[in-house]
């Protein structure tokens, strides 16, 4: 299930990458997502020193394209969840 559901966020992520890296604000999502332990601190401190916030998204989404863990994605989707003013995002993934 976890895998599916991962797999379909990941592609969702993908085909969406302009509107997630225009949209999001990275700092609160690399805090949950370092919470969760999707990314280390070595990840999180180089993501945090990241000055553009759409670069810092970029740079984000990118690492967890590369993450072999298999809640990625549905981490990723509960940090998006927690976000008040991303909850049209949870719309169009949930849609």
């Amino acid at each position: 299930m976890f895998v599916d559901r991962n797999s379909e966020l990941k592609q969702f992520f993908q085909s969406q990458q302009r509107v997630v890296v225009d949209n999001v604000n990275a700092a609160n999502i690399i805090d949950f997502l370092f919470q969760e332990r999707i990314l280390g601190g070595d990840d999180m401190r180089r993501l945090l020193q990241i000055s553009d916030p759409r670069w810092q998204c970029r740079d984000l989404l990118a690492l967890l394209h590369t993450s072999d863990n298999p809640e990625t994605f549905i981490k990723l989707y509960d940090a998006i969840k927690n976000e008040p003013h991303l909850q049209w995002l949870i719309v169009q993934i949930d849609g």
